[in-house]
């Protein structure tokens, strides 16, 4: 979706009036290191969560960093769903590299690009057109405009004080002929396809309210996004506001010079200085606000919840998984309950598919997932650490698995050689007890939803959809256990009319009490003012057995390998995978049922 549209939907208000939602959205660099990235994108996790309208990553000085930022920009809108906006520039930059990268970003379901002209290349002070190339953004911005027609939405740079070429390096001004000359320029790219506008950095407020009056004035019409920089260190303070060639108010840097040793205080006066700065934003009517947060969460985080507009505690989401961004897949509303814990796997095993499920399931017989890859065992180096220390413990008996399980499911280990996800869902947090329970007594739980009737869909626990609806759940626990243990089960089964179960080894032996192997069942489903019934979520017999796979392979490439060759504990490990079932289990009385009743006597 393009970024003007999500603003447009978000801060319009019904009828007209005063009103309208504020949007916020985030801008990050490409790191310089393998883990730099990872260490980026655990972060952008986090700040994800919070649903900004959009995330942008910069291109880097000289086109340096531009096959690093398309694979960063792929993997933030396919990935981390996030709509994602990539920065293009003309430095070093043929025409046929842009078109490259445009290519490649379309390709992958991304319509968003910042047209810029680029700062010079490393060791040159000045920008020069290279062969082949373009002198500056507008001929960008012509060129997308041209060749794409309106898929791309295109958004330019604002300079609030002047582009910092036309600012005088001794007054750090502009002059007023060459501000308006600046504006005027500004217009051209807007009326050549740019739809929208973020500014530069600027930490005099009084300016960037002339500046957006003085775009009014001159027939700019478009979003005109103010980028917020706060101050995390003084040093880096300095450096960015010199080469930006930025106003600095004398009451910032009387307030900074006392403190420019202490970094602890100057981030603590730096989130000060954004939320006041944003709140004047905010009161005269701006409806957005882009923070470039220099790869650093916490004073962004900590400005937009002074400001109200994100809750720590709190975090809205449209559907029980994360919406896809991507173009190709943005009605997608229907998945299979297996991969909650490994959304990743799901999106990258799913590529390529002609139609995404939307409003049911229908018949998945014709979806073709696509094949195990390295890539859905592939985790980044801090999880892999991460993973190491809580699991990579010495296994004597099969007990030492099941208390590794268990303590997960208590909340006293952070990750799972099954999940993608840093710790458990909130909504675990309900039935936690229940599932520490079965999983000591040898049902090893990688995935599971407590049965809800009727939550209010604002509800911190299981809510979804946003407010005014209701939802509902299904009990779900899935889970590996030995072939005695299913066999009880299955007994005991008998006695409990709501319950349906699936259950398959390695090999692939199956053992069901489900009437068809095409049986359909939706577990997670929402009713809303005005809308259809939505019901996200399914347990798919065919994805089922798509899902053991990478299921029972996760008991070897995720556990067993943090172990060397020979070790004890890799061998039990991989006895476990040979011999155990991966069985679900579903209670479809979500009213009165009890889906652990049926393990009391285990």
């Amino acid at each position: 979706m393009k970024v003007l549209e999500k603003i447009r939907e978000a801060t319009a208000v019904e009828g007209g009036g005063e009103g309208g939602k504020v949007v916020f959205s985030f801008e990050f660099f490409p790191p310089k290191t393998e883990d730099g990235v990872d260490n980026l994108f655990e972060r952008m996790e986090r700040m994800v969560a919070h649903n900004p309208a959009f995330c942008d990553i910069t291109w880097g000085a000289g086109g340096s960093t531009a096959d690093l930022t398309l694979e960063i920009a792929n993997r933030m809108q396919n990935m981390m769903c996030v709509e994602t906006m990539m920065h293009l520039t003309c430095t070093n930059m043929p025409v046929d590299k842009i078109d490259h990268a445009l290519r490649t970003i379309k390709s992958n379901g991304i319509q968003n690009v910042l047209a810029l002209r680029g700062d010079p290349p490393h060791g040159q002070d000045k920008f020069v057109q290279i062969q082949d190339g373009f002198a500056c953004a507008l001929d960008l911005v012509k060129h997308i405009r041209s060749k794409y027609g309106d898929y791309f939405g295109i958004t330019v740079a604002g300079y609030p004080e002047g582009h910092p070429d036309v600012i005088q390096s001794d007054g750090g001004l502009a002059t007023p002929e060459a501000y308006q000359s600046d504006l005027a320029y500004l217009k051209r790219k807007v009326d050549a396809g740019a739809d929208l506008i973020v500014t530069q950095l600027f930490y005099d407020t009084d300016i960037f309210l002339k500046f957006l009056n003085d775009c009014r004035q001159i027939g700019i019409t478009c979003p005109i996004v103010p980028g917020i920089m706060p101050i995390n260190n003084y040093k880096g303070f300095l450096r960015m506001t010199g080469f930006c060639k930025t106003k600095i108010p004398p009451e910032i840097t009387a307030a900074l010079e006392p403190i420019k040793d202490n970094e602890e205080a100057i981030r603590a006066y730096g989130i000060h200085l954004g939320t006041e700065m944003c709140k004047k934003i905010l009161a005269n009517g701006i409806k957005t606000l882009h923070l470039y947060t220099l790869n650093m969460e916490k004073s962004a985080l900590a400005i937009l919840m002074n400001l109200g507009l994100i809750e720590e505690a709190k975090i809205s989401r449209s559907l029980p998984w994360r919406r896809p961004t991507n173009v190709f897949r943005v009605k997608e509303d229907v998945r299979p309950i297996f991969w909650a814990n490994r959304p990743k796997s799901y999106i990258s095993r799913t590529i390529g598919w002609e139609q995404y499920p939307h409003g049911r399931w229908g018949d998945s017989r014709n979806a073709s997932y696509g094949a195990l890859t390295d890539y859905q065992f592939m985790r980044a180096r801090t999880r892999d650490k991460k993973l190491h220390d809580e699991w990579a413990v010495p296994l004597k008996i099969v007990e030492d698995i099941h208390e590794r399980f268990l303590k997960y499911c208590l909340g006293k280990l952070r990750s799972s050689p099954w999940s993608e996800l840093d710790g458990l869902q909130p909504e675990t947090t309900i039935i936690n007890e229940q599932l520490g329970s079965i999983n000591s007594k040898g049902f090893l739980t990688i995935n599971s939803q407590p049965s809800v009737n009727g939550a209010k869909s604002d509800s911190t626990t299981v809510g979804w959809g946003g407010p005014g609806g209701y939802v509902y759940q299904k009990a779900y626990v899935e889970f590996f256990c030995s072939k005695e243990k299913l066999n009880a089960l299955v007994e005991k089964c008998k006695a409990f009319p709501f319950l349906t179960y699936m259950a398959v080894n390695k090999e692939g032996s199956w053992i069901s009490n489900l009437g068809s192997q095409t049986d359909v069942n939706a577990v997670t489903w929402g009713v809303f003012p005005a809308k259809e019934i939505i019901q996200p979520t399914v347990v798919d017999p065919t994805s089922f057995m798509v899902w053991k796979d990478e299921a029972f392979e996760i008991w070897s490439r995720g556990w067993a390998q943090l172990y060397p060759e020979g070790d004890p504990s890799r061998k039990l490990l991989e006895q476990v995978q040979s011999t155990y079932f991966l069985v679900n289990l579903v209670e479809n009385d979500y009213v009165n049922g009890d889906l652990f009743a049926v393990f009391k006597d285990f």
